[in-house]
């Protein structure tokens, strides 16, 4: 690992294969991404994947509890985007795997299946 390190472009594409590798690895189920979800982003009428990545509850000033889901939403590659919090139903929950989803994104739309199943 510290030689491919040290290689200029291999260092990057080992580190990203190695993020991606532990985002789906049943092993490590606290720090992987759960579920693959269709988001409604950014505006109406327009969808992005993205991935379940974990849960909290809201304390609202009037003490009122509004369970979220922490949604990440790729925006360049797999390893960054932006986290959303998100009411359970504003995530249109799809008959993709966390895989059909990463590899979607890595092809850049590409690999997308021609039927998406939303539930």
């Amino acid at each position: 690992e510290l030689i491919i390190r040290k290689v200029p472009l291999m260092k990057h594409i080992y580190s990203a294969a190695k993020q991606i590798s532990a985002a789906v690895s049943p092993d490590n189920a606290a720090n992987s991404f759960r579920e693959c979800v269709v988001i409604r982003h950014p505006r109406s009428g327009e969808y992005a994947l993205a991935f379940i990545t974990g849960q909290t509850t809201l304390v609202h000033a009037d003490g009122r509890e509004e369970e979220l889901f922490s949604v990440f939403h790729c925006t360049n590659h797999v390893y960054l985007g932006d986290i959303y919090l998100l009411p359970a139903k504003d995530i249109i929950r799809s008959n993709l795997t966390v895989r059909d989803g990463i590899e979607a994104v890595v092809s850049v739309g590409m690999a997308l299946p021609r039927r998406i199943v939303g539930t």
